[in-house]
C-alpha cells in the first residue's frame, strides 16, 4: 500500500464511489434485468442492501473526513498557503456531511427521511470529490514534494488507526443534548 498522501486519498475515494453505485443500485433494484457492476440481478428495491451500503459509508466517511481534517488539509495548508480558503471550504463541507452522517447513524432505513438524507449526503461527497481530484490534488502534487506526501500519507496511516470508526456529533451538541430536560 502507497504512503503516498493523495493515493491513499483515491483509494479512499474509489471505495466511497463503490458504496455510493451499490445503494443506486439496490435503490433502482434493476428491474431492467441489467446486472449491477458486481453481476448482481435484482429484481426490486433492496432496503437492506441499501442500508447495509449507508452503513458501510458512514464508516468510511468518519475515518476519511478525520484524517483529512487531523492531518492532510493542516499540513498543506502550511505547505501551500494560497489554498487555504479551499482547505477552510473543505472544512465546511466536512462539517455538512458530518451532520448529515450523524443524522443518519441514528435513523431507521425504514424512515421516510432515510433515503433523502442518503441521497443529499452522496452528493455532496461526489461533489466534494471531484473538486479534490480535479483541481486540488494536482495542485498540491505540483506544490509539495514526493517525499512530503509520503510523510503526510505515513501520518495519515497512524490518524486513521486512532479515528473514530462512526459519525461523531460535535461536542456543541453533546454538550447541548447533554444540558437539555429530558
Amino acid at each position: 500500500m502507497s504512503t503516498d498522501a493523495i493515493v491513499m486519498l483515491r483509494d479512499d475515494h474509489k471505495q466511497i464511489r463503490k458504496l455510493i453505485r451499490a445503494y443506486r443500485a439496490a435503490e433502482s433494484g434493476r428491474a431492467d434485468g441489467q446486472r449491477d457492476a458486481a453481476g448482481t440481478r435484482h429484481t426490486a428495491a433492496d432496503p437492506a442492501a441499501k442500508a447495509e451500503a449507508v452503513d458501510e459509508l458512514l464508516h468510511l466517511l468518519s475515518v476519511h473526513t478525520h484524517i483529512e481534517d487531523e492531518v492532510m488539509y493542516p499540513r498543506v495548508r502550511q505547505l501551500v498557503p494560497q489554498t487555504g480558503n479551499t482547505v477552510l471550504e473543505f472544512h465546511e463541507e466536512h462539517h455538512v456531511a458530518d451532520v448529515l452522517a450523524c443524522e443518519l447513524e441514528g435513523m431507521d432505513p425504514a424512515d421516510e427521511a432515510f433515503d433523502a438524507k442518503a441521497k443529499v449526503l452522496m452528493e455532496a461527497v461526489e461533489r466534494h470529490m471531484e473538486v479534490e481530484e480535479g483541481a486540488w490534488f494536482p495542485e498540491v502534487r505540483r506544490s509539495v514534494g514526493r517525499k512530503e506526501l509520503q510523510a503526510i500519507g505515513a501520518r495519515m496511516a497512524e490518524a486513521r488507526e486512532q479515528a473514530p470508526q462512526r459519525p461523531q456529533r460535535s461536542l456543541l451538541k453533546k454538550l447541548a443534548h447533554a444540558l437539555t430536560p429530558v
